[in-house]
């Protein structure tokens, strides 16, 4: 009997279709190429303008390095403290990420684990306020620190972002995915306590969803503008953002100031995206899991 041979797809048609594909990565590169182009360019644009003059960045298109950056800074410098903003802003996101992260991952743990009446209208009801504007609760937030006497304190910008309904949303998607009632149960029959357990036991296992939260909870910390500025009074206290927009605001319109200063105060969040971009990435799948 006679074997059957597979069928051979002609040599040309199969040469073709190679060059076909070919040409098509290639135009896929071009695109992705000309599209990074397209991102970097600002970034480029604002670390060449900080090394010109006023009068430079007024008067033409410029796309080469200038010799005024050490200008701009010592002007920058004689009217703002900018490292302080800078440490302010370091304190301020660090503190509020930390914070955030252990509440939420507690708050996520206690909705996720333990049976309680009224615990899922509860867990309704602290989602419904994601869809509230961060920019109407601020009134509440500056009643309420003002009666307690804490404006103008690091506790007034803290305290609030520490409390983030997304964080425990995010992280209870997590918990009810990957983290087995077994464990818990084996803990508590081990004589471990709830919060030995917590810290001891679930905070490791939670350590992929609480890195990618970190790093969204640092940046937006490090970028809030509005909180710090209405809830602050002295200059000492403001971070990099509201010092930026002092340098515009109060100082008159000085280009070359105002693009140094966004430089410094964005290179801490490029860092962040350069060295944790696979967290970033990850972060997209973990709130998918489901059990």
């Amino acid at each position: 009997m006679e074997a059957i041979r597979p069928i051979r797809r002609d040599v040309p048609y199969a040469a073709k279709t190679k060059r076909r594909l070919s040409a098509g990565m290639v135009l896929l590169y071009i695109f992705l190429i000309g599209f990074a182009i397209i991102c970097i360019i600002p970034f480029y644009l604002m670390l060449i303008y900080s090394s010109h003059s006023n009068a430079d960045i007024a008067s033409s298109f410029i796309f080469l390095p200038g010799k005024d950056l050490w200008a701009n800074y010592s002007n920058m410098a004689a009217k703002i403290n900018i490292w302080r903003g800078f440490m302010n802003s370091f304190f301020i996101a660090g503190s509020t990420t930390v914070l955030s992260l252990y509440i939420g991952a507690l708050t996520a743990y206690g909705f996720a684990k333990f049976r309680f009446k009224g615990n899922k209208q509860l867990f309704f009801a602290l989602l419904a306020t994601m869809m509230v504007p961060g920019q109407l609760a601020l009134i509440g937030v500056y009643r309420l620190f003002s009666t307690f006497g804490l404006l103008d304190s690091y506790a007034a910008i803290i305290l609030p972002a520490a409390a983030n309904a997304f964080n425990v949303f995010f992280i209870k998607q997590f918990i009810d995915g990957s983290i087995p009632d077994e464990i818990i149960e084996s803990s508590r029959v081990d004589g471990a306590g709830e919060f030995r357990t917590f810290n001891q036991i679930i905070l490791p296992i939670l350590g992929p969803a609480v890195s990618a939260l970190g790093i969204f909870t640092f940046i937006g910390s490090w970028n809030n503008f509005l909180g710090p500025l209405v809830l602050f009074f002295s200059q000492s206290k403001y971070p990099l953002p509201v010092l930026v927009a002092l340098v515009q605001g109060y100082y008159g319109m000085d280009y070359g100031l105002l693009y140094l200063g966004v430089a410094i105060s964005i290179v801490p969040i490029i860092i962040v995206f350069a060295v944790f971009s696979k967290q970033i990435i990850g972060s997209v799948a973990i709130g998918a899991v489901k059990g």
